[in-house]
């Protein structure tokens, strides 16, 4: 039973588009048809009964979509403030001794609009996780960034969207306006995983080796 319920959820956002398409495929022709034999304007009518059905369901559709491309082009990325080669020389010697606790200590805040998370990457290195949302246009913003904790300045930081329920692989009811990532996620992601490995130590023989 459990299963078949769990089926149903997840089919059900499928069901409801087929649904929607039907009653275009039904509705348009007969609103155009009963144009015709009344005189009336098919266009108008046509396009009245398309935008009758597609709106209440569709309506911040494109806005979603356009919005969600236009913070992915404008803000989203990958930075870094300060090399590790740079960090090394106003730190000198510091690197060698950085070891990683065998449990990452965290704290997590909540803001008025998403939570931010620190864990701690060793003595110096703080890794951050913000996350916003859900913002105008069912948009979510995510930032990832290195900051050194006893400076407070941030080494390196990376910033992705996401738009619908803002929640990676969970099913959404409107499926149609979830998108995970920006486009180029995949090149800053990697570009800022390997940035925190290199401040990384997982094994105590320092990060530099």
């Amino acid at each position: 039973m459990k299963d078949i319920l769990g089926l149903m959820a997840l089919s059900w956002p499928l069901v409801l588009l087929v649904l929607i398409v039907l009653a275009m495929l039904i509705a348009v022709p007969l609103a155009i048809r009963y144009a015709r034999k009344s005189g009336r304007n098919k266009w108008a009518w046509g396009i009245g009964v398309f935008l009758l059905i597609f709106l209440p369901v569709f309506w911040d559709w494109i806005p979603t979509v356009l919005m969600h491309k236009y913070y992915c082009s404008t803000e989203a990325g990958f930075w870094v403030y300060k090399t590790v080669d740079e960090w090394k020389a106003e730190n000198p010697g510091v690197m060698e001794g950085l070891i990683s606790p065998r449990i990452s200590p965290s704290k997590q805040i909540y803001t008025g609009t998403g939570y931010i998370i620190t864990h701690s990457l060793n003595q110096r290195i703080d890794w951050v996780l913000k996350k916003e949302g859900p913002l105008p246009v069912h948009r979510w913003r995510w930032e990832k960034s290195l900051v050194d904790s006893k400076t407070g300045e941030v080494l390196a930081r990376y910033v992705d969207f996401a738009s619908g329920n803002g929640a990676g692989s969970d099913s959404e009811l409107r499926f149609w306006l979830h998108a995970d990532h920006c486009d180029d996620w995949p090149i800053n992601s990697s570009k800022y995983s390997s940035f925190l490995e290199s401040f990384a130590n997982r094994d105590g023989k320092g990060a530099s080796e």
